[in-house]
C-alpha cells in the first residue's frame, strides 16, 4: 500500500546516503535548521580523550549528533534540558550562558537520548544527570554563529507558555527563510522561465520541512532550507497527472501533486504559509498541464463504481483522496471499513450474511450494550455533545497497525517508546473484539488490509516490541483460523471487500464516513457523533487569539484525528449487482431507500449480455452521413420513423408536419394544423396515427391512412413542449408548468363522435416544463424545466420523488437508462448530467463547449446533437468525448 511504498522509498534514499538521521528523530512540530561536520570529543582533556567523527544537527528544540560509525548511537540533547551553552572552558562567571570565541562548543545538560545504536531501531535510551558534551566544528569560524543560534533556540524552549515557544520558533524560521531564496543554479535548464517563488513546507508523515518552492515553465522545485533529504526536489510538469488542494491542520494551505493516475502516494505534498500562495501555484500548474486530469468530484466516480468499472477498493481510494485523506498526513490517513465479522471459524463463508459486519452502523454502535451506555452518557452531557471520546482514525491508530513496517514513526509519535506490549497490534481477532467491546476503541481499518503487501503483519525487521503478560514476545500478527498465511489473509480480505454482500451495502458505510449521516440530525439518529473538533469547520483557528489555546487546539486536532471532508449530502446510491448472485439481507429500518418505488428491479443493466446490446452502439463512433434532405424552412423539432423504416415523420418550428419516404426519397405529405410551431411528434403503435404537439396549446392526432386530422386535444393553457405515449396513455408537458396524463384511444375516422380524453393526473411544477421522458415500464417520468431543474416522478402515485437543480439554464432533453437506474439530462449550459434515480444524487457531470440539444443513450455511451449541428459520441464512464461527427450545418432540436 501507499505508506509501505513510501517508507521503502525513504529507506532506499537512506541506503544511498548512508545516513541514519531522519526528521523522525525530531519532536512533533520541530524543525531541522542546519548541520555542521564536527567531532564529539569524549573525556575532553583526560587520559582517554577520544574524537568521534560525525555531523552536528541544529534543530528548533534539540541538538542531534550523528556519528559516522554506525556502532555509535545518535545523540539527542533537548535544548530545554540544557544548563549551559558556550565555549568549552570559558569562565562566564557573570553570565549563565557564554558566547563562544573559539572552535569548541560545550553543552552542559541534565538529560540525553541515545538512538539507533548499531543502527538498530529500538526505544530510545535515556541518561539523566548533569553532563557535559564537547563538540569541535570543522569550520571554527562558524562556532560563534552556531552558539548564538543555540542560545536563541534555548530561550524559546524555556519559555513558560507553549504558545510563546511556538511564536518565537516560528519567528526564527521565518527570518531564516526571508534571508534565503531558491538557488536558480538548480534549474534543469538555463532557458527555464521563472513563474513564481514562495516559502512553503514539504509535508511527510509526522514532520514538515521548510524551504522554498519555485515553479518555472517546465518544472516544479522545492529546495529544503536544510538541504535534507536532498538539495532539491524536482518534478517535471509534463509528468504531473493530478493536483489537489488540501486542508492541513484544518487550514486551506495544502497542495498535493501526483505523477500517477491512481496511486494514493503522491510525489510531493506542500504546505504553504498563505492560502493565496497555494492557490497561485495550483493555478500555474493547472493551466500549464496538457495532460492535467482536473480535480474530479466524488459523483464523477460514482457512476463508474455503480456500473462495475471501479472496484469497491478503487472507489474507496478515490473517495478518501477527494475527502483530503493522504498517506502524508497521519491525522487524515485513508480510512477503510472493517468488513468481516468472523475471525473464529476455520473456513470463511462469504455466502453467509453473518460473516459480515453491519455496514449501516459505525463501529461504536455495533455492540448494543456498549451503545446503550454511550447514549446514556450522551444524554447527560452538556453541549457540545458527542457519543464517542475517540475517533475511528488517528495517527496513533494508523501506527498501531503499521508499527512493524514503520517503527520509527511510532517512536516519533510516542517520544521514543513503543506502546505497552499487551496494547500492541498482536492479533486480528483480538483487535476486532476490542473494537466491539472496548470502552474507548472505535477504530476502523486502513487500506493496507486490502492491499498486496503483507509486511505490516510480519515482524520481518525482528523488532523487539516487548513481552506480553503471558510471557510471549510480540512478533508476527496472529491471524484468524481461516487464514493459512498473511498472503491468504489479505486475499480473503480483498475477496470479502469485493463480495456481493459488501457491494450491496457499502453505500451505507459511505453515508456514515463521507456522506449525509456524517453530520447533523442524521448523524445523531445513526449514532455517529464524534467530538466537534474532528469535523471540518468545527473550529476557526484564526479566531483564537490566545497563542497557547491555539497551539493546544491544533495539537489536539492533529493527535485526535479528523473526520473526512463531507462529500455527499444525500443518501448514496447502491451499487448495481449481478442477478441471482446476491447475498440477501433485510434492509435497515432507517434506510431511506428501503421502500422506494424505484428500488432496483430483478434485472440489472450489468446482467445484459454483449449479444443483446444493439450492434449500432458497438459501432456508434463509425457513423457516417449518407444522405441529407432539406424539407423544412425552420428548425426540426421532432422525428418519428415507422416500424419498417420506410417513412419518416418530422415536425418543425415552421408549423408543419411532414412525411418523407425513404424508398422514393421524396416528400409525400406536408400538413399544417395552425400557424404556430410544432414542438414534437410520435407514432402510435401500428403506425396508423401521428401525434404532434404545438405551441398553440394543442395536441393533434393525424391519420396516415385517411390523410387528415383525426382528433385535437385542447388540454393546456400554454404551449405544449413535449409528448410521450405508452399503453393508451398520453403524457403532455407544457409551458403552463404542468405535465398531464391522459387516458383514451383516438377516435376511428369512421366514427362520427370525437374521442373524449380523460385526465388521469396532473403533475404540477413551479415553472414551465420543456421536456419529459418515460422509463421502459412507464412507472417513472422525468421532466426538465426552464430554470434547470430535473424532476423525477412516480407515476403509480403521481408524486414527485426528487427535484435536482443541476443545470444553469433550460433543460433541453432527458431520458432514463435502459435499466431505469439513471437519468441523463442535457441543458443550455452545455452539461450532460447523470442522476441516480433511487437517491436523486447527481453522480456524474460532463461539460461541452456548447449546448447539447438532444441525445440518445444506452446507459454507458451517449450520442448527442449540439447547437452547431455536430454529433458527439460520449463515453460517460471514461468522462470524455470519444468521437465528433459532422452532422448538420445548423442546430439540432431532436434526435
Amino acid at each position: 500500500m501507499a505508506f509501505i511504498r513510501k517508507k521503502r522509498r525513504e529507506q532506499q534514499l537512506q541506503l544511498y546516503s548512508k545516513e541514519r538521521f531522519s526528521l523522525l528523530l525530531l519532536n512533533l512540530e520541530e524543525y531541522y535548521f542546519e548541520q555542521h561536520t564536527a567531532n564529539h570529543i569524549q573525556n575532553k582533556g583526560g587520559q582517554y580523550e577520544r574524537k568521534i567523527r560525525g555531523s552536528l544537527k541544529i534543530c528548533s528544540k534539540s541538538v542531534i549528533f550523528e556519528p559516522d560509525v554506525i556502532s555509535q548511537p545518535i545523540i539527542k540533547i533537548p535544548l530545554r534540558d540544557c544548563i549551559k551553552i558556550g565555549k568549552h572552558g570559558e569562565n562566564g562567571s557573570n553570565r549563565h550562558f557564554a558566547k563562544a570565541k573559539s572552535g569548541e562548543i560545550s553543552l552542559i545538560f541534565s538529560q540525553v537520548y541515545f538512538i539507533k545504536e548499531h543502527n538498530i531501531v529500538a526505544p530510545y535510551k535515556i541518561e539523566r544527570g548533569k553532563m557535559e558534551y564537547v563538540f569541535e566544528l570543522d569550520v571554527s569560524g562558524k562556532v560563534e554563529d552556531v552558539v548564538e543560534t543555540l542560545l536563541q533556540l534555548h530561550r524559546a524552549s524555556c519559555l513558560d507558555k507553549l504558545g510563546d515557544q511556538t511564536a518565537m520558533i516560528t519567528a526564527i524560521l521565518q527570518s531564516r527563510l526571508a534571508r534565503t531564496s531558491f538557488d536558480k543554479n538548480r534549474f534543469q535548464s538555463v532557458s527555464e522561465k521563472l513563474h513564481m517563488e514562495c516559502k512553503a513546507e514539504m509535508v511527510t508523515p509526522l514532520v514538515t520541512n521548510p524551504g522554498h518552492v519555485c515553479i518555472t515553465d517546465t518544472n516544479l522545485y522545492f529546495q529544503p532550507l536544510n538541504g535534507y533529504p536532498k538539495p532539491v526536489v524536482q518534478i517535471t510538469l509534463q509528468d504531473v497527472r493530478r493536483i489537489y488542494k488540501r486542508r492541513h491542520g484544518l487550514m486551506p494551505l495544502g497542495l498535493e501533486v501526483f505523477c500517477t493516475e491512481d496511486d494514493l502516494c503522491s510525489d510531493i505534498y506542500l504546505k504553504f504559509y498563505e492560502p493565496q500562495d497555494r492557490d497561485d501555484l495550483y493555478f500555474y500548474i493547472a493551466t500549464y498541464l496538457e495532460h492535467h486530469v482536473a480535480e474530479r468530484t466524488a459523483e464523477s466516480y460514482t457512476l463508474q463504481w455503480q456500473r462495475g468499472h471501479l472496484s469497491n477498493y478503487q472507489y474507496l481510494l478515490h473517495l478518501n483522496n477527494l475527502a483530503d485523506r493522504s498517506c502524508n498526513d497521519l491525522s487524515q490517513y485513508p480510512v477503510f471499513p472493517w468488513i468481516i465479522n468472523d475471525y473464529c471459524s476455520t473456513e470463511l463463508d462469504l455466502s453467509n450474511p453473518g460473516t459480515f459486519r453491519d455496514l449501516s452502523r459505525p463501529v461504536g454502535a455495533l455492540n448494543k450494550e456498549r451503545l446503550e451506555r454511550l447514549l446514556t452518557r450522551y444524554q447527560e452531557m452538556p453541549e457540545p455533545k458527542f457519543m464517542y471520546g475517540s475517533h475511528y482514525s488517528s495517527p496513533g491508530y494508523v501506527l498501531f497497525y503499521l508499527v512493524r513496517i514503520a517503527p520509527e514513526y511510532m517512536l516519533c509519535l510516542q517520544n521514543g517508546r513503543f506502546d505497552n506490549a499487551d496494547r500492541m497490534f498482536n492479533s486480528i481477532a483480538e483487535t476486532w473484539k476490542n473494537c466491539l467491546d472496548g470502552a474507548t476503541d472505535f477504530k476502523e481499518l486502513i487500506p493496507e488490509f486490502y492491499g498486496d503487501d503483507v509486511s505490516f503483519l510480519v515482524n520481518s525487521l525482528k523488532l523487539d516490541l516487548g513481552k506480553r503478560q503471558g510471557g510471549q514476545m510480540v512478533d508476527d500478527v496472529e491471524l484468524p483460523p481461516w487464514a493459512r498465511s498473511p498472503e491468504d489473509f489479505l486475499q480473503k480480505s480483498k475477496d470479502a471487500l469485493e463480495s456481493n454482500y459488501v457491494s450491496e451495502h457499502l453505500h451505507e458505510w459511505i453515508d456514515l464516513i463521507f456522506g449525509y449521516k456524517q453530520k447533523g440530525g442524521d448523524a445523531v439518529e445513526a449514532h455517529n457523533v464524534f467530538h466537534p473538533l474532528t469535523y471540518e469547520g468545527g473550529v476557526d483557528l484564526n479566531s483564537i487569539e490566545d497563542p497557547d489555546e491555539k497551539v493546544a487546539m491544533l495539537t489536539q486536532i492533529l493527535e485526535f484525528g479528523q473526520t473526512p471532508k463531507q462529500l455527499f449530502v444525500t443518501p448514496h446510491p447502491r451499487r448495481i449487482t449481478p442477478k441471482l448472485k446476491t447475498v440477501t439481507q433485510t434492509c435497515s429500518p432507517d434506510d431511506p431507500t428501503a421502500d422506494s418505488p424505484v428500488s432496483p428491479g430483478e434485472e440489472s443493466f450489468e446482467d445484459l449480455t454483449e449479444e443483446s446490446k444493439s450492434l449500432a452502439w458497438n459501432n456508434i463512433t463509425k457513423l457516417q452521413l449518407q444522405e441529407q434532405y432539406k424539407i423544412h424552412k425552420e428548425a426540426v423539432t421532432g422525428i418519428a420513423v415507422s416500424c419498417n423504416g420506410s417513412s419518416v415523420f418530422t415536425t418543425s418550428q415552421d408549423s408543419t408536419l411532414k412525411m418523407f419516404s425513404k424508398e422514393s426519397k421524396m416528400l409525400q405529405r406536408s400538413i399544417s394544423f395552425s400557424n404556430m410551431a410544432l414542438s414534437s411528434c410520435l407514432l402510435l403503435p401500428g403506425d396508423a396515427t401521428v401525434i404532434s404537439s404545438s405551441w398553440d396549446n394543442n395536441v393533434y392526432f393525424y391519420s396516415i391512412a385517411f390523410a387528415r386530422r383525426q382528433d385535437t386535444l385542447m388540454g393546456h393553457d400554454d404551449a405544449v413542449s413535449k409528448i410521450c405515449w405508452h399503453d393508451n396513455r398520453l403524457y403532455s408537458a407544457s409551458w403552463d408548468s404542468t405535465v398531464k396524463v391522459w387516458s383514451g384511444v383516438p377516435a376511428e375516422m369512421t366514427c362520427t363522435r370525437r374521442q373524449q380524453f380523460d385526465m388521469l393526473a396532473e403533475l404540477e411544477h413551479d415553472v414551465s416544463v420543456d421536456t419529459i421522458s418515460l422509463n421502459a415500464a412507464s412507472t417513472l417520468l422525468v421532466s426538465g424545466t426552464k430554470e434547470g431543474t430535473v424532476n423525477i416522478w412516480d407515476l403509480t402515485t403521481a408524486t414527485i420523488l426528487h427535484q435536482i437543480p443541476c443545470h444553469s439554464g433550460t433543460v433541453c432533453d432527458t431520458a432514463f437508462s435502459p435499466d431505469s437506474r439513471h437519468v441523463l439530462s442535457t441543458g443550455e449550459d452545455g452539461c450532460l448530467n447523470v442522476i441516480d434515480v433511487q437517491t436523486g444524487m447527481l453522480i456524474s457531470s460532463l461539460t461541452s463547449d456548447e449546448t447539447q440539444r438532444c441525445f440518445i443513450w444506452d446507459g454507458n455511451s451517449v450520442l448527442s446533437g449540439s447547437q452547431s449541428g455536430e454529433l458527439l459520441v460520449w463515453d460517460l464512464l471514461g468522462g470524455k468525448i470519444s468521437e465528433r461527427i459532422q452532422g448538420h450545418a445548423g442546430k439540432q432540436l431532436s434526435s
